[in-house]
């Protein structure tokens, strides 16, 4: 059966999702969830909501979908261990670091791989299963094809959205929010600047970063047959009646097989903009995707009904089967649940029945009456002997009791498997100036002075060194040379890849610089040394010691990061940082530039996108596909403190060219050797001083 799991931002949302037919919830408590603006819940609400949802046969599962620093691993630790304690169902991650956490502390608590770890092909799929998670949920831009085909293939249970908020970007690879306001989306606090107007070239009324939702409540069958485990409706930050009513729908499509336009007409009632979607799913990715929210006023008769499903009273949800027996030497009432659970309840003994006497049938509508809890009598056994009587009242006695009994056995806390987590070895880095890498974008930006120029790595886009395979035989003589894979990679373009990969090992390339978790096992079989991109969102030094475990030869920490936490950082392997460039802030499956006047030009020119404040965000393509990357307007800039990257202990320093000409490359590498004060009209110093929420 398709597990419905429904968002819980709050103890009353949680009810609501619960009373309209959840299989299971989920929740963050604390800071370590991606919801931050939520309610959420805290340590002692956990508990309540945990046991509240276990007596109704509804699973927990725990939010901790974020990036931690290693500060803040001790009370991640805490947490992890008191939900463990009380006995949560799974925990929902994203940080490499917290996966290892959560396997050391909790050992027997499965671990999904959040959406927020940017997995869209099987080979991200197998590499998380590598990691001991037990499912993963996809990237929302897949379509069914390639939903279908890792579901066929994957070794652990796949998770996806059905229902709810689109981002624009690639979830998991957004900085944008972080760049413009200091408030990350890898951090639980994204301010939602897709959602805000942008022009092309000027500003303008437009939003071509705001989707419409998600909308899949009429593929519900199609994704059980296929092989989805899991179907998850978005909405931690939305109200508890927007919850009643999605579930609702969701649970009646799926018992029943059938969408009505009532069910749709609630779905655009509780929250839509300007309609739903299904683009990424059916493949139609195109301009009918985008959307706003418009102001209108809430239905109060909408609000009140769907209050009502979960403010008064309770639907039954567990099935019990009883068995009754009265006979001269006593009466008892057993009650035994779906998972085996039996309780008695013992009764009074039966006196000889002066009129009429006690029957099985009317024995059997006495102890099915369940009505205002949380169990459905599914059958009752009884055995009477003839000419007995037993009060109704000590009959009803017996339910209550059973019920009570039940209650308790299915809410108690079972003692799970808590075990220390492991210190880290302590691995300082490198020590003295630390190296050049320069990650170019185009053909024209690998210029005399740069080839010149002794350099740790040099990154390549794989197109460019496939293009001219002479060139790429010189770059190979040069040395320490690496190619630069996009991030995206769905399954249907892997052949391309694995044969590009191929291509260039004969060649004489032996590194490439991966910025997802699915590329690994790709650039591991073409016999290749990996070398992290910013893409893993390192952000500890857990995470540093699973890419050692993973044979990584270096790793590109996150730019979220600030100095301080760069220099603590734990170096397991290489350490490197970005120290100019145009920060890339999302990556796209839409290409903006075919947005723009509905014409792909993306190859031919890069384009702009610009906000009300006349803030420019360069858009170029992710190597050479049609999805786009959408860049920082203000280029970073550290090439006058060199000095003080000297003292973070990293491997090294890197220059990433993406929209720059020759000229301009030439100068930026004149200002490395020879460095300039920073201007701050045309560059920032990024996040490594004011860090992030």
């Amino acid at each position: 059966m398709l597990e419905l799991l429904a968002p819980a931002g709050s103890m009353e949302a949680l009810r609501a999702a619960v009373q309209n037919g959840a299989n299971a919830v989920y929740l963050g408590c604390g800071d370590f969830n991606a919801r931050q603006s939520a309610k959420n819940f805290t340590p002692q609400t956990l508990v309540d909501a945990i046991k509240y949802c276990h007596i109704r046969g509804v699973q927990v599962h725990l939010t901790l979908n974020t990036l931690v620093s290693d500060r803040e691993m001790k009370a991640l630790s805490d947490l992890i261990r008191h939900a463990a304690q009380n006995n949560v169902d799974a925990f929902i991650v994203q940080d490499l670091g917290v996966v290892q956490l959560c396997r050391q502390i909790a050992p027997k608590i499965p671990i999904h791989g959040s959406t927020q770890m940017s997995v869209h092909s099987l080979s991200g799929v197998q590499l998380c299963a590598a990691m001991g998670l037990s499912r993963v949920v996809l990237s929302r831009e897949l379509t069914r094809e390639e939903i279908r085909y890792i579901c066929a293939k994957s070794p652990i249970e796949i998770e996806i959205f059905g229902h709810g908020a689109l981002c624009m970007c690639y979830s998991g690879q957004c900085y944008m929010s972080a760049m413009i306001g200091g408030r990350s989306g890898n951090r639980g606090r994204c301010a939602q600047p897709c959602r805000q107007s942008y022009g092309y070239t000027h500003w303008q009324e437009k939003y071509p970063l705001s989707l419409k939702d998600n909308c899949l409540v009429h593929y519900v069958r199609e994704l059980e047959e296929m092989g989805v485990v899991s179907l998850k409706l978005e909405g931690r930050m939305k109200r508890p009646e927007y919850v009643a009513t999605v579930t609702a729908v969701y649970r009646k499509a799926l018992d029943e097989g059938t969408v009505t336009k009532p069910m749709m007409d609630a779905l655009m009632t509780a929250f839509n903009r300007q309609g739903f979607t299904d683009g990424y799913y059916t493949g139609r990715v195109d301009a009918n995707m985008f959307g706003i929210r418009e102001d209108t006023r809430d239905d109060p008769q909408w609000l009140e009904s769907a209050r009502q499903s979960y403010e008064t009273g309770e639907t039954p949800l567990v099935d019990l089967k009883f068995r009754a027996v009265i006979e001269p030497s006593g009466s008892y009432l057993t009650a035994t649940d779906p998972e085996g659970r039996t309780c008695r309840s013992q009764g009074p003994q039966p006196e000889i029945a002066r009129n009429m006497p006690l029957t099985g049938a009317a024995v059997a509508q006495r102890v099915a009456k369940t009505g205002g809890t949380p169990f459905r009598c599914a059958e009752v056994r009884t055995h009477v002997e003839p000419g007995l009587v037993i009060s109704a009242a000590a009959i009803n006695a017996m339910r209550r009791d059973v019920l009570n009994q039940l209650t308790a056995l299915r809410a108690r806390r079972e003692d799970p498997v808590i075990r220390r987590p492991k210190a880290l070895p302590d691995y300082p880095g490198a020590k003295g100036l630390p190296g050049l890498t320069i990650q170019v974008t185009t053909r024209e930006q690998l210029t005399p002075s740069l080839l010149n120029l002794e350099t740790a790595m040099l990154y390549v886009p794989m197109h460019i060194l496939l293009a001219d395979e002479a060139m790429t035989a010189r770059l190979v003589q040069r040395g320490r040379l690496a190619v630069a894979l996009p991030r995206i990679v769905h399954d249907g373009e892997m052949p391309k890849l694995a044969a590009g990969l191929s291509k260039l090992r004969q060649l004489g390339v032996k590194d490439a610089l991966v910025g997802n978790l699915g590329l690994m096992i790709p650039v591991r079989e073409a016999q290749m040394r990996i070398r992290g991109d910013f893409g893993l969102n390192i952000y500890n030094s857990g995470s540093m010691e699973v890419l050692r475990g993973f044979e990584v030869s270096s790793a590109t920490v996150s730019f979220e990061m600030t100095l301080p936490q760069i220099r603590d950082l734990g170096k397991a392997v290489n350490a490197e940082l970005i120290a100019y460039g145009r920060l890339p802030l999302m990556v796209t499956e839409h290409c903006l530039i075919h947005g723009r006047n509905g014409e792909c030009t993306c190859h031919l020119s890069p384009a702009k996108l610009t906000d009300k404040t006349g803030a420019e965000f360069p858009i170029i393509r992710d190597g050479d596909s049609c999805r786009s990357v959408l860049l920082n307007g203000k280029k970073l800039s550290w090439l006058d403190r060199q000095d003080d990257l000297a003292k973070l202990g990293v491997w090294a320093i890197r220059l990433y060219f993406t929209t720059e000409n020759s000229r301009e490359v030439d100068r930026v590498l004149n200002d490395y050797l020879n460095p300039e004060p920073l201007d701050p009209g045309a560059c920032t110093r990024g996040l490594y001083l004011r860090g992030v929420e």
